[in-house]
């Protein structure tokens, strides 16, 4: 590809509000540098007014794709062509890939939490007990691909029990009854976390700069447990920095992030990135913002 951008540069446009924490932009150009592929991933913060208004201009330019971020997962929807059936059961989009004028949305999170389990040594959810701590769009994706994988219960906590009651009927009326909602406060959170054999963080507690932010009691962790965290700055959060101390097995946010971003490149190119150099150039940037680069 050439040094700099030209007329023939296809673009994949980072759509939310706000965006810069985000490390899409240095994986995917590190990734399209290190394949020699003419493209080009830029951030675009857009309000959700603008939305429609920039979405149906990005239609009529060079754009291979997007990916969709905090606040406008649910809100792309409407002006989307096409749904892949996984988003459209998710009821979510964090995936456009524009083709033959349409643009068709997909859902790589909960496929990408998936694979982020595997690659931490949980190879299969079916059967589990699970604990879900938040019910935001991540959650959500989460959720729903937990109950096609299979898991025996999943269990609810969010601060707003009227969203964790919608998410659970929701699941349990699309893919089958196995979700409940706990509630965070009392004793009956103690009692699940107990039953559960992982345990995911899909809040943004514990993100930079707010760092020291725990989104559950400590004393609750215990070695029979995963902890996941979706949080991936800093690396290791304070809720995976306690449960490595209790002795359970830890799932960085770092790779949900990684495997979903892989699925989008395949989707927008037509190639598997390898993860190797998505990781190295994840790395570097969180250094870099670390101050450790």
């Amino acid at each position: 590809m050439p040094g700099y951008p030209s007329s023939l540069t296809k673009l994949v446009i980072l759509l939310g509000e706000p965006l810069g924490h985000s490390l899409s932009p240095a994986i995917h150009n590190a990734m399209f540098a290190h394949l020699g592929l003419d493209y080009l991933y830029l951030p675009v913060e857009v309000a959700r007014e603008d939305l429609a208004v920039v979405f149906n201009g990005l239609r009529r330019m060079n754009v291979a794709g997007c990916n969709v971020t905090i606040p406008h997962k649910v809100a792309i929807l409407e002006l989307l062509d096409e749904l892949h059936p996984q988003a459209a059961a998710l009821g979510a989009v964090n995936t456009i890939r524009f083709a033959d004028g349409r643009a068709i949305g997909y859902n790589t999170d909960g496929e990408g939490f998936l694979r982020s389990l595997a690659e931490g040594g949980i190879a299969s959810v079916a059967g589990q007990e699970i604990l879900l701590l938040g019910a935001g769009g991540a959650v959500r994706a989460i959720a729903m691909s937990l109950a096609f994988a299979g898991a025996a219960a999943i269990h609810i906590c969010n601060r707003s029990g009227d969203k964790a009651e919608r998410l659970a009927a929701e699941i349990n009326a699309k893919i089958r009854p196995c979700a409940a909602t706990v509630a965070a406060e009392g004793g009956a959170l103690r009692q699940v976390v107990a039953r559960c054999q992982l345990l995911v963080n899909g809040t943004s507690v514990g993100m930079h700069p707010h760092g020291q932010a725990l989104p559950i009691a400590a004393e609750f962790l215990a070695p029979h447990l995963t902890v996941a965290d979706i949080v991936y700055n800093p690396h290791t959060t304070r809720l995976l920095a306690a449960a490595m101390e209790r002795g359970c097995r830890v799932v960085h946010g770092l790779g949900m992030l990684l495997h979903q971003g892989a699925l989008g490149f395949a989707l927008w190119t037509g190639i598997e990135p390898p993860l190797a150099p998505m990781r190295a150039a994840a790395e570097e940037a969180l250094a870099a913002r670390e101050g450790r680069g």
